[in-house]
């Protein structure tokens, strides 16, 4: 699934690193032009050389912002205006979480993931997308995770962020139906990168996806406009199912016990 995705420009937000990165190496091998979204200036700067280096073509545009912040995102968006952008492709990668019990964890990178994960999301997707149906042409990967099928004792916060992103992306798609503009969630699990920096918690690299796989796997998705993505090992789609068919009493016992198992509960700060 290369020529899809020949000519289109995609905006990767969260592109500095892990999973963002990836997508990005992947679109660009795939032809895409790429607009590379994320706070950190140098090693956004570093991965467009990089690709320029690669794959030669236009140099990937850099905008440095932070969809966390309350006018994070209106600066983003008037950003690519300025520069007279047109995403066809938004991909809404960027995202944060944390572990360990809710209650004896601060309450402000939980608040932010928040902020990043739904807000941020919102606001571009809102302002990209109406651009897109206006056109008649476009589409909006939104990536989850398989977190998001069950409550999630000791990821609490993040595992409701992704629900909510799972359930906006399933009505987004349906009221987007007909328009021309497809809308896709990625529901990938465990991939091996630093989502735990600065923790205890850790993530045990050979139950874990490799980026670079889970990139490939969904934008092959994509580009076959499937509905939704299940990019990681097939484990982690099968074990979606028993939340859907077990009684919600049930999910975040089972969740938290496995949980508990990978030691969660007992997270603090590195």
């Amino acid at each position: 699934m290369t020529d899809g995705y020949r000519g289109v420009t995609a905006l990767v937000t969260g592109a500095s690193k892990g999973l963002g990165r990836a997508y990005a190496l992947d679109l660009a091998s795939r032809g895409a032009r790429l607009i590379l979204l994320a706070r950190s200036d140098g090693e956004l700067k570093e991965l467009a050389a990089e690709i320029q280096e690669r794959h030669g073509g236009p140099t990937p545009e850099v905008i440095t912002g932070d969809l966390a912040t309350p006018d994070g995102p209106d600066r983003i968006l008037q950003e690519l205006r300025d520069r007279g952008l047109t995403v066809d492709l938004l991909l809404n990668n960027a995202g944060s979480g944390s572990a360990g019990p809710f209650l004896s964890r601060p309450i402000e990178p939980q608040l932010r993931s928040v902020g990043l994960n739904i807000s941020g999301l919102l606001a571009l997707t809102h302002a990209i997308g109406a651009d897109q149906v206006a056109r008649g042409s476009g589409g909006i990967i939104n990536v989850s995770s398989t977190a998001a099928f069950q409550p999630m004792p000791y990821q609490a916060s993040y595992g409701a962020t992704k629900a909510f992103v799972l359930a906006f992306t399933e009505a987004l798609a349906e009221e987007l139906r007909g328009t021309g503009v497809h809308v896709m969630a990625a529901h990938p699990g465990a991939i091996a990168t630093g989502f735990f920096d600065g923790t205890t918690a850790t993530i045990n690299a050979r139950a874990a996806d490799a980026p670079a796989t889970v990139a490939a796997r969904t934008l092959d998705d994509y580009g076959r406009r499937r509905a939704v993505s299940y990019p990681g090992r097939s484990l982690n789609r099968a074990l979606t199912w028993p939340a859907r068919l077990l009684p919600r009493t049930v999910t975040p016992r089972v969740a938290g016990a496995f949980n508990r198992w990978l030691r969660l509960h007992e997270t603090v700060d590195a």
